[in-house]
């Protein structure tokens, strides 16, 4: 008989998840702390955040491949044992080099919990598998929410980004006692055979979706890494609009089911990258109470993004397995890495140009945060058509590779 508890699994994945997203939030918003502290330039800070996005597909592709071997027990210690050395190194780090190291374990501990909690997920509930991964992925907006609160409270306080990163050791703690002597699944309801889910790695439809994954990705993460970079001086306070943002993020992903089910996940893709395209465009335009509505907006394109693409992955092409769940996040977070310094260098090559016109360096952080987000906005924008032509011959597509 089986002793799993669902329940607690889900809930230690969920902390995990958490976890995972105030690492983003957090870093987003001391990102000028460091700066000055280290004396770093918005393309060196750049570099730093690509280790987290880098750190986490070598994770997932690690873990998509050893999870039939090892399971989601061993992945969940794992990424424990990495956030652990990864935050404590962080704290103690004395430069490039050392944010660069440790920004990188906690970039593989990222990756670890979605190799790990995807699949077990999707194995412990697998006749709900697009619905319970949105609302896994609830914290991850979730915690940025918490984690942007969390900084911008520390901040206004005049704590230093070492106690800011040490609060997230608390969750770890959490999350580490909650797996702690439990009993996890076996992958009953999960494709097993790795030989099988490396063939399946080679569909076109998986391939497709690999490349809308980097898309999608780098339109989500690629915006709110930098939110307190683009929009520090646009008038709105950046770490309340990237809670905001991803507080409608949370309650949008707990409520996906409907959704999901009247528009089904490929229309739900598509229409998001409409309203993401949107939603960027008016941030790039906007400046004081303004922005929040152009945030909103930019919110609800973005909300059903990543846990819709690893659900398509389980639910249309379930013969690639766990792997196939953890390539795709990987995709996305390795071309969100390679995009981090080319968004730094964005910002300084703008912030540059309009300080050698005369102007104050208020405007020239004013401009190169616009000219970001329209840059920004060509990710969603290719979307509308990919997803647009995926819709028009979904079914044709999905009988093909289904049969």
């Amino acid at each position: 008989m089986s002793t799993i508890n669902n329940a607690r699994l889900f809930n230690a994945s969920c902390i995990a998840l958490i976890v995972t997203a105030m690492t983003f939030a957090i870093r987003a918003g001391i990102l000028s702390q460091l700066g000055a502290d280290f004396n770093l330039s918005d393309s060196e800070l750049g570099w730093v955040n690509s280790m987290a996005f880098f750190g986490f597909p070598v994770a997932t592709i690690i873990g998509g491949l050893l999870y039939n071997a090892i399971g989601a027990r061993k992945l969940m210690w794992l990424a424990f044992i990495a956030h652990l050395l990864g935050l404590v190194l962080t704290i103690f780090a004395g430069g490039f080099w050392g944010l660069l190291i440790s920004t990188f374990f906690i970039g593989f501990a990222n990756g670890t919990v979605e190799a790990g909690c995807n699949p077990m997920i999707a194995d412990m509930f697998p006749d709900n598998k697009t619905t319970m991964l949105n609302r896994f992925h609830v914290w991850f907006p979730g915690g940025i929410v918490i984690g942007a609160l969390v900084s911008a409270l520390m901040t206004n306080m005049g704590t230093g980004w070492q106690m800011q990163i040490g609060v997230m050791l608390i969750p770890t703690l959490i999350y580490a006692f909650l797996i702690f002597g439990q009993e996890f699944p076996e992958s009953e309801n999960i494709e097993t055979d790795t030989a099988e889910n490396v063939k399946g790695l080679f569909s076109p439809l998986f391939i497709f979706m690999m490349i809308c994954m980097t898309l999608t990705a780098t339109t989500e993460l690629g915006t709110q890494q930098w939110i307190e970079k683009i929009l520090g001086s646009a008038g709105a306070h950046p770490m309340l609009v990237l809670a905001m943002v991803t507080g409608l993020m949370a309650v949008g992903r707990y409520f996906a089911g409907p959704v999901i089910h009247r528009l089904n996940p490929i229309g739900v893709l598509w229409a998001s990258s409409i309203v993401a395209t949107i939603g960027i465009l008016m941030m790039s335009m906007a400046t004081g109470a303004m922005v929040y509505p152009a945030a909103i907006l930019f919110a609800i394109g973005v909300m059903y993004f990543w846990p819709t693409m690893i659900g398509f992955v389980g639910e249309y092409l379930p013969q690639t397995g766990a792997l196939g769940m953890s390539l795709m996040g990987g995709a996305g977070m390795f071309a969100t890495a390679m995009w981090q310094p080319v968004i730094g260098k964005w910002l300084d090559t703008e912030r540059t140009k309009v300080l050698a016109e005369g102007l104050s360096a208020e405007a020239a952080d004013l401009a190169a945060g616009q000219a970001t987000l329209d840059n920004l906005a060509v990710f969603p924008f290719i979307l509308i058509f990919a997803f647009g032509i995926l819709f028009i011959f979904r079914k044709r597509i999905i009988n093909v590779e289904t049969d």
